[in-house]
Parts: structure tokens; C-alpha cells; sequence
């Protein structure tokens, strides 16, 4: 066993960061000994917590969530936007349908599922404002659903995902959530600031994924007791706590690729062909109808709903609705945040706030515009007022009446639960892939049984959330653990908005012509410069330049600045890469590289067009790189004079930019 210098600890049997590990563990298991052995005095705990919360720190989680949209929405559309969350050549690790999957089942899965029907229907029953069971009433019922559904949600989530991917894959940290303060604290972020940030994180998730997992456990139990007559008690519910938690831990044992991704497009697929039936079965004209005018309305209504506390209204209704969903998405938020961040390497910042903000959006207005839209129009017209009465009487039942209502009802309440149970597995095999990555000290590869480890912890918080009270108790976890979470959100956005700046900075100082010297490239004219534009060298001609120019070239430069008092060496690597890095303490160090790189033949010269062939065609590029990425230009060919001139002309404008930010 061997420390890695910043407090984690490698071994054959663990691989964990020990101040965070147990910190988290620890105070997790006090957590659920206190809920089930004093289950009246957690309730008083609960309610008591919850009623503060409502009640002095409403405005702020409000206040909060409305400035992180504005947040990312203001990085999408600015100049940020064309940086990539990773270096300058970076490509995507997966197609925009795993992308779009994977995310969608980590982000909401099981809430769509259980609040699909039973919140339309029961702001329908009891509006916010307004008289209850009208027109008015069914409008706003499905504005206020949109509303809580909708970009906010992805916004929060956003935030969090951005920060993580851009200085994980940007800037070569941890991919943890502490690494997003680095531009603030320094590398304060590997004491204990940094583990109790990572702590914060770690139970937020283990909380807001225990919510989740107790709502599907819930509706489950509904499900299964709707099929087949098991009784809906809470030993059921434990019991079903513990059975689907061992099929996730089968998920998390496989990873990423192999477990979360594929159950991810099971899961869309299978909601795809559920939505597709409501639509048909349901009344289809009415929905293609309410889908247009409820988008209209949530995008009319967007900024007046942002900042609409109830402050006139009497009661608690946004305790128990907008503020509970605030403070689940933010405590879910470092969970689907280092998860999208995890998937999303290689896209641009526009492309991922456009993408993480719209797509789960509209696949959100749909659902819940078949779904909530049916419901209604149910109970509105064609007057199954019993639908009302079950959702009232219990909301986990809500779907399974639903489909009642629906032909061949068996099988499609079937199609839910298992739906139900792979959302299940999805959201606790990527809380747990994400929760051993906060406590192992951002490693991706940790032995199987750590992440079964957090697999069950999770399972143990729901049913010991669900002994204290309930939904509840469930909503108050919720709510609370997000708010300190909120603090470091915060700081996080003033984090990511200062190393954007100085990276905008440093990208100004590298802009203005780059020194192509003609001159230099060997002599001949330009008889001699055609022919060196049209010649395709093979990968033994640039090892061959890299080795006899510019090897010697970079040797030169760090010789002379060494002799300056400078620290600078270069190194030479096997893949086909030579470099040059000069140190500058605390500030940035200076990094310039020139890399071997593949290209297919042009058409010109395709005179053979099988596999084997084109290979042997194929030609090779001497690219220079910086530490952001690659530039995309060739210096094959060139002197050693003009290459020093050309790393003299980016170390200059490196100096340049550490002056602007000094």
C-alpha cells in the first residue's frame, strides 16, 4: 500500500481517500442507526429542519437556482462557448444517443415515472392559486409541472457537469468536485477544504439519490401489489430496497460502458414505447394540441414562475413543491454533474449547455404533457373522478390507475414497473460509480467491491429514510442536505468564470499571425516550397524530422534558457511526441510539443481503395501542440532556426499572457 501524495491511498484490496471515506461512511451510518432505532425523534428532527428551511432559506434556494440558468445560458452564447471541455482536438467519447441516454436516465428517471400523473393531477385538485377542478386550474396544473421539470433542473445540473468536465479535461485535475475550486483556493483544494467540499458532496448525492430510490421503491411496491396482490407495507418495500439494489450492484460490477450505458438505452427505449402508446391511446388530437400550447406557456411563463415565491399566498404548498424540487436537483447535483461530466469530454461548452438544457427538456414536455395531459383530460372530461380520489389517497398508485384507464392495462403497468426498476438500477449504479470516485480521490478504475460498498449504503439510507416518515422524511432529507451544497455551487460558478476569463486572456495572447517562414523551410524557392506542399511524408519521414530537427531544435532553446537560470527540459516519447516545458513556479508552466499524426490519403492520390492499401498510403503531420491542445498546423519540413523562432514566438506570447493575469 502507497500514498499518492494528496491523500489518497493505493493498495491491491482498496484504493480510497481516507479523510473523505470515512468521514462520509461514518456519518452516513450514524445517520440511518439515529432514523431506525429514534424513528419519532428523526421525525420531529425532520420536521422541524423542513419547516426552517421553508421558512428562512426559501428565497435564497430560488434566488440561487435562477442565477445558475442565467449562469450557463450567459456561457452558452458567449465567447466561452467555443472552448471545449478538454483539449483543442478532443472528439466525443460517445454519440449524442448514448449521450442524451445515459444522462436522461441518470437525471430523473424515477421522478418522471412517479410524479408523471399524480402532480398534474393533484395541482389540478389543489392549485397553488386559483379555484380548483377548471379550466384555469388545468392550465396552471401543467405550467407548474413544466415549470419544475424543466431547464432549471438542467441548469443545476449543468453548473456542477461544467465545472467538473472543464477542469478535469481541461486542465489535468481530479475529476471531484473540490478541483472546481482551484481557481479560488489554490492547491488548498488537497487539504482539508478540499475534503470536506468532496464530503458535502458525497452525502448530498447519497441523500438525493436515496429520495429517488425511495420514491421507485414505492411505486414498485404499488406496481406489484396493482399485478399481482403483494401487499404495500414497509417491510415489502425494504425487502424490494434490498432485492433491486443486489441487481444494481451486478450493474456497477460491469461499469460504465458495459452496465450503465446499455440499461440507459433499454431505459429509453422502453419509455419511448410507452409515451408512444399514451399518445395512441389516449386522446391524440387533444395532446398534439396541449403539447404546443404547453410549451408556449412554460416559455411565456418562465420568468415570472423563476421568481414567484407564494410570499402573498398563505400555507406551505412551495415547501412542498417548488423548494423540494430545488433542493433534490441540487442534492442530486454532484452525482449528475461528475456523471454527465464523466460522459461529455470533447464537446464544446455551447454544445453541452444546449444539449443538457433542451433535449431532456423536450423529451420532458412530452411525457409529461401525454401523461399529466391524459390524466386531466380524464378526469375532466370524461369524468373518471376515482383517478383524482387515488392519486389523493396515494400518488405511488397514480400510474397504475392511469393505465387502468387504458387498454390492455396489465401489460402496460407491467412495461412501468419494470421501467421503474431500471431506473432504479440506473441511478443507483451511477450514484455509487460517482460516490467511489468522490471517496477514492477521482480514480476511475477502484476495486468492484467499493462501489457495491456505496451500492448498499444507498440502499440502507432509503430504508432508513422511509422508516423515519416516509415521503416526508424523504423530502426533508432532501431539502436540507442541499443547502450547504448550494454555498459551494456558488462558489463553483465564480470558480469556472475566473479560468474561463484567464483562459480568454491567454487565448488573446496567442492570437496574430504565426511566423511561417518561408525562408527557413530548406532553401530552393519556391519550385522546391510546391514541392514540399504536395509531398505526403509517411510516418518514418516525420520520425525522422522529429528526431534530427526538432529534438536538437527544442535541446537548443532550453540549453540557452537554462543558462539564463530558467528551468526548462525536453523530453522525447515512443508515440511519436517531442517537447519542450519551462517552469514558472506558481504561475503557469510553458508547454510546446510537436506530435506525429495520422491523416487518410486525399482523393488525389487514392489509386487503390481497399483497406490495406489505404494504410499504406496514409501520411503523417508534425503538429505543434500547447497545453490547451493542438493548433492544427505543420511544421514538416521546417529548419531548426525557423522552429526555434516558432517556439520562442509562443513562449513570448505565454510571458505576454502572465502578465495580464498577475
Amino acid at each position: 500500500m502507497a500514498s499518492d501524495g494528496k491523500g489518497g491511498t493505493r493498495g491491491l484490496r482498496y484504493q480510497i481517500n481516507p479523510p473523505v471515506f470515512f468521514a462520509s461512511a461514518v456519518l452516513t451510518l450514524v445517520f440511518c442507526v439515529f432514523t431506525m432505532v429514534w424513528t419519532d425523534a428523526a421525525g420531529a428532527l425532520f420536521d422541524n429542519v423542513q419547516a426552517w428551511v421553508i421558512n428562512t432559506a426559501g428565497w435564497f434556494y430560488v434566488l440561487a437556482v435562477a442565477g445558475f440558468l442565467v449562469f450557463v445560458a450567459v456561457l452558452a452564447f458567449s465567447g466561452f462557448g467555443r472552448i471545449k471541455l478538454g483539449p483543442d482536438h478532443a472528439t466525443p467519447d460517445y454519440s449524442y444517443t448514448s449521450w442524451f441516454a445515459m444522462l436522461f436516465s441518470a437525471g430523473m428517471g424515477i421522478g418522471l415515472m412517479f410524479f408523471g400523473v399524480a402532480e398534474p393531477i393533484m395541482h389540478y385538485v389543489t392549485p397553488p392559486v386559483g379555484d380548483p377542478q377548471t379550466v384555469e386550474a388545468a392550465r396552471q396544473a401543467m405550467r407548474v409541472t413544466m415549470f419544475h421539470w424543466g431547464v432549471h433542473a438542467w441548469a443545476i445540473y449543468a453548473v456542477v457537469a461544467l465545472s467538473l468536465a472543464y477542469f478535469a479535461f481541461r486542465r489535468g485535475l481530479p475529476l471531484l468536485i473540490r478541483s472546481a475550486l482551484y481557481p479560488l483556493i489554490g492547491e488548498r483544494i488537497h487539504g482539508p477544504i478540499g475534503h470536506t467540499v468532496d464530503t458535502f458532496a458525497v452525502l448530498g448525492t447519497i441523500f438525493g439519490v436515496a429520495t429517488s430510490l425511495g420514491f421507485g421503491v414505492i411505486q414498485v411496491n404499488s406496481g406489484l401489489a396493482y399485478l399481482f396482490g403483494v401487499p404495500t407495507t414497509l417491510l415489502v418495500q425494504v425487502l424490494l430496497i434490498a432485492g433491486i439494489t443486489g441487481v444494481a450492484t451486478l450493474s456497477v460490477a460491469l461499469g460504465l460502458d458495459s452496465g450503465i450505458r446499455r440499461i440507459s438505452e433499454f431505459n429509453m427505449i422502453l419509455a419511448v414505447v410507452l409515451l408512444l402508446f399514451v399518445l395512441v391511446a389516449g386522446p391524440t388530437v387533444f395532446l398534439l394540441q396541449t403539447v404546443v400550447q404547453n410549451t408556449g406557456m412554460y416559455l411565456s411563463n418562465l420568468f415570472s414562475m423563476t421568481f414567484n415565491l407564494y410570499a402573498y399566498q398563505p400555507g406551505d404548498w412551495i415547501g412542498g413543491w417548488t423548494l423540494f424540487y430545488w433542493g433534490w436537483w441540487i442534492a442530486w447535483s454532484p452525482f449528475v454533474g461528475m456523471f454527465i461530466a464523466r460522459v461529455s469530454r470533447g464537446r464544446t461548452i455551447r454544445e453541452f449547455v444546449l444539449g443538457v438544457l433542451f433535449v431532456p427538456l423536450g423529451f420532458t414536455i412530452l411525457w409529461m404533457t401525454f401523461f399529466g395531459g391524459t390524466a386531466i383530460h380524464m378526469v375532466m372530461v370524461d369524468g373518471i373522478a376515482s383517478l383524482a380520489d387515488a392519486v389523493a389517497a396515494d400518488t405511488s398508485v397514480a400510474l397504475f390507475q392511469f393505465f387502468e384507464n387504458l387498454p390492455f392495462s396489465s401489460i402496460t403497468s407491467l412495461l412501468a414497473t419494470l421501467l421503474v426498476i431500471t431506473f432504479f438500477v440506473t441511478s443507483s449504479d451511477s450514484g455509487s460509480l460517482v460516490v467511489d470516485m468522490l471517496t477514492s480521490g477521482g480514480k476511475e478504475e477502484s476495486p468492484t467491491w467499493q462501489r457495491i460498498f456505496w451500492a448498499v449504503i444507498e440502499g440502507i439510507v432509503a430504508a432508513a429514510l422511509l422508516i423515519a416518515g416516509g415521503l416526508a422524511a424523504l423530502q426533508t432529507a432532501t431539502i436540507a442536505s442541499a443547502l450547504p451544497f448550494t454555498i459551494i455551487m456558488i462558489l463553483m460558478c465564480w470558480g469556472l468564470l475566473r479560468a474561463l476569463r484567464m483562459e480568454t486572456l491567454k487565448r488573446a495572447s496567442l492570437r496574430g499571425p504565426l511566423v511561417l517562414p518561408s525562408a527557413g523551410r530548406g532553401g530552393g524557392g519556391w519550385k522546391h516550397r510546391i514541392g514540399s506542399i504536395l509531398h505526403q511524408p509517411g510516418e518514418a519521414d516525420v520520425r525522422r524530422f522529429l528526431e534530427g530537427e526538432v529534438e536538437p531544435a527544442l535541446e537548443e532553446v532550453a540549453a540557452e534558457l537554462r543558462a539564463r537560470g530558467m528551468e526548462a527540459r525536453v523530453e522525447d516519447a515512443e508515440d511519436g511526441r517531442a517537447w519542450v516545458e519551462v517552469r514558472h513556479g506558481d504561475e503557469i508552466d510553458f508547454f510546446y510539443s510537436v506530435r506525429m499524426r495520422p491523416y487518410e490519403p486525399p482523393a488525389f492520390v487514392l489509386g487503390d481503395t481497399r483497406t490495406r492499401r489505404q494504410k499504406e498510403l496514409a501520411y503523417f503531420r508534425a503538429e505543434v501542440h500547447l497545453r490547451e491542445g493542438g493548433l492544427g498546423y505543420d511544421v514538416m519540413g521546417w529548419s531548426r532556426e525557423a522552429l526555434i523562432n516558432d517556439v520562442l514566438d509562443h513562449y513570448q506570447r505565454h510571458l505576454d499572457f502572465l502578465d495580464r493575469v498577475r
